[in-house]
């Protein structure tokens, strides 16, 4: 079964892999921090969806979509279209090149995720195990 993104169930479904990720745990056993994905329209996406996730010492404590950007606080926010998000999960594009090239906008501290590259690097791998439907 395919996930369609971005969805309630795809970002919950990503939640379930990081849990069950050995290598995410201990890269980001040190790590504290929520984020918003939030998905830009594009081809197949009418309106912006945001995605919600909470990750603390190397685990998925919550996750799901929300309603309105308004309903959480997170630490960070990385915003972008659905084309540049196909790319990050498609492994196309390195998502801490993207922030620093700017495809990927930024809210938060990013010398903070920088400090965590292999965590970062092993949540993108987590994204990328989540049977994914782009929409045409």
């Amino acid at each position: 079964m395919a996930y369609k993104f971005p969805s309630d169930e795809w970002i919950k479904a990503m939640a379930e892999v990081v849990n069950d990720s050995e290598s995410y745990r201990k890269s980001a056993e040190k790590w504290e921090g929520d984020f918003y994905f939030v998905v830009e329209p594009g081809p197949g996406l009418a309106e912006t969806v945001a995605l919600y996730i909470d990750l603390w010492h190397g685990e998925a404590r919550e996750a799901g979509e929300v309603a309105d950007e308004g309903d959480k606080n997170p630490e960070f926010v990385i915003r972008a279209p659905i084309t540049t998000w196909r790319r990050v999960i498609g492994k196309k594009l390195d998502p801490i090149q993207g922030m620093v090239t700017g495809q990927l906008k930024l809210k938060g501290t990013m010398s903070k995720i920088m400090r965590f590259p292999k965590a970062a690097s092993e949540l993108v791998n987590c994204a990328t195990q989540v049977p994914t439907e782009f929409p045409e």
